[in-house]
């Protein structure tokens, strides 16, 4: 018989509908609700963009990591759970789901390529603050898998995908900006290794996509008193074209991993502002989403980790 192994994917979550924002935006805020300003405010992006689809392409991308982990090997079968951090189902509920269904031994992955004690640690903290009423699960953690070739091959396709929509005489006057979720500079001090990381995963990006003009950024810092790590892509977007007079600004949000909130707000809308307002043409490649490629990154991870042919 074999064995059966649970695939817990955990990510972010975003609300289904406008009256679930404040308790989704509560959960982010660690049960502080909300300001009616600062409801108001998230509340008017989601209406922008008509919500989101993240849960719907989070489903698509587990999905396709279940069929590619079953399809590679056949020394162990796995079995799907999908959690989320701020909406249901919770991922807690899901280990408690796997226990109740047998499960003993788990592969836990966070869809966030990068790792931060700010981000991906809550999500393996919150399954495991459940695992602890099961002493008898094992848990086989993926923390981060930014350095997989299937996670910079993608990229450097889809960024080279977009230069050629653009003019081959204008390409020395494009420039391309690689950007990652802003976090606290405080988490820094507690020696977080996520800004090394971007960074890093932004030049492995760049050397592939044989870049000539290429920076690396930050975005969507959040709102609170914080100093948040910059500089951010709009100050850059500006800064750059002061500097060099480039005409055409591509956008490459690849600490992310679908189209949601973040990347229709802070990158379509906030970015195109700004390129509209200098008169240079704005870009930006697809997002990863289920790209086979892009998801076979993890795949091939969970199969080194796990030592499966």
């Amino acid at each position: 018989m074999t064995k059966k192994v649970g695939l817990l994917v955990m990510a972010f979550g975003t609300p289904s509908s406008y009256e679930g924002i404040e308790d989704y935006y509560t959960r982010i805020r660690h049960g502080h609700k909300p300001s009616t300003e600062q409801l108001q405010e998230l509340t008017n992006r989601f209406k922008m963009i008509g919500l989101s689809p993240l849960i719907e392409l989070t489903i698509a991308q587990a999905d396709e990591l279940y069929k590619q982990v079953n399809e590679v090997q056949s020394e162990v079968e796995f079995e799907l759970y999908l959690g989320f951090q701020h909406v249901a189902p919770f991922i807690g509920d899901k280990v408690r789901e796997m226990h109740e269904n047998g499960i003993r031994e788990v592969v836990a992955v966070a869809m966030a390529p990068h790792y931060s004690a700010f981000s991906v640690k809550g999500y393996h903290d919150a399954a495991y603050e459940v695992a602890k009423e099961y002493p008898d699960m094992h848990f086989t953690d993926i923390m981060e898998w930014w350095k997989e070739e299937k996670f910079s091959d993608f990229w450097a396709n889809n960024i080279k995908e977009e230069f050629s929509k653009i003019p081959e005489e204008d390409h020395d006057k494009t420039v391309v900006i690689l950007s990652a979720h802003s976090l606290p500079e405080k988490l820094m001090a507690i020696e977080d290794t996520y800004k090394h990381q971007v960074a890093d995963s932004a030049a492995e990006i760049i050397k592939k996509a044989d870049l000539k003009h290429a920076v690396q950024a930050w975005q969507s810092e959040g709102a609170t008193a914080d100093t948040w790590l910059g500089p951010d892509v709009q100050d850059v977007t500006r800064d750059l074209y002061q500097a060099h007079g480039y005409t055409h600004f591509i956008y490459c949000p690849f600490g992310f991993v679908t189209e949601h909130l973040e990347v229709f707000f802070d990158n379509d809308y906030e970015c195109k502002i700004v390129c509209d307002e200098l008169g240079v043409n704005y870009h930006r490649p697809g997002m990863p989403n289920a790209n086979p490629t892009f998801v076979g990154s993890i795949t091939d991870l969970i199969m080194k980790k796990l030592e499966l042919n």
